[in-house]
């Protein structure tokens, strides 16, 4: 069994500094990517998507050959794969095994299985431990997925539940890649029932976490009230 996952990009935390994790979680379309990029960018942190290492894990496995609802196979191959995560909020990727894969983790092939691979629960503590290691090797990070504020990074300094309304989040999506927006409106709903229900880490809002609803709200604006609290709690942010 090697390493897992490395985060690649900016350094580790420096001694006598405040390290900031912010916790950005929310349903697919919701723009929880973007917003947490932005804000890794005027923080000049680091930036993780955990949901980016879920579908790196399960490319390996369609790649493998192996059915996503074989559990212990499944596990198997996220056990045995290597995964290199850059925290370069500018220029973010991922590799499976010295494979560049940022394209090939967004197919519909992964998009359609990513949910069942990640309802694993060894597969969800295998993640769990290498993202909590590259957090831990952060200065300052955000970090966006599903149970980022509830499981991954529970003592985060700023919590954030990214919402939009449902038909808000199929036009957003279908329009990234350029797909017919009631396919894309229905997918949605599939993924979030599986994600929202399965046993482990499902998609729940912590309960300090702060909401937002971005179906009228610009990713500056987003970004701009998420900048506001962070000051509010004492961090140093761009004026």
């Amino acid at each position: 069994m090697n390493n897992g996952c490395r985060a690649s990009g900016r350094g580790g935390r420096e001694s006598g500094v405040k390290q900031w994790v912010v916790a950005v979680d929310g349903p697919s379309g919701s723009g929880k990517s973007t917003v947490s990029r932005r804000l890794a960018q005027a923080l000049g942190a680091a930036y993780l998507d955990t949901g980016a290492m879920y579908r790196a894990v399960t490319w390996a496995v369609l790649r493998a050959g192996v059915d996503p609802a074989d559990a212990a196979t499944v596990t198997k191959v996220a056990a045995e794969t290597s995964l290199v995560s850059t925290t370069d909020p500018d220029a973010p990727s991922i590799e499976v095994d010295g494979v560049v894969v940022d394209s090939e983790i967004r197919g519909p092939e992964v998009t359609g299985a990513v949910s069942a691979v990640s309802a694993i629960p060894a597969v969800r503590e295998l993640m769990l431990i290498q993202q909590r290691a590259i957090i831990d090797s952060a200065r300052s990070i955000v970090v966006e997925g599903r149970d980022i504020g509830t499981v991954v990074a529970p003592d985060a300094d700023l919590k954030v539940f990214l919402t939009a309304s449902a038909d808000a989040r199929a036009q957003r999506r279908s329009a990234e890649q350029a797909a017919d927006v009631a396919a894309t409106a229905a997918d949605l709903a599939r993924r979030d029932r599986l994600d929202s229900t399965r046993a482990v880490s499902p998609l729940v809002q912590a309960e300090d976490a702060v909401v937002l609803d971005s179906t009228e709200l610009g990713i500056d604006e987003v970004v701009h009230r998420l900048l506001d609290l962070l000051s509010r709690a004492g961090a140093e942010v761009p004026a």
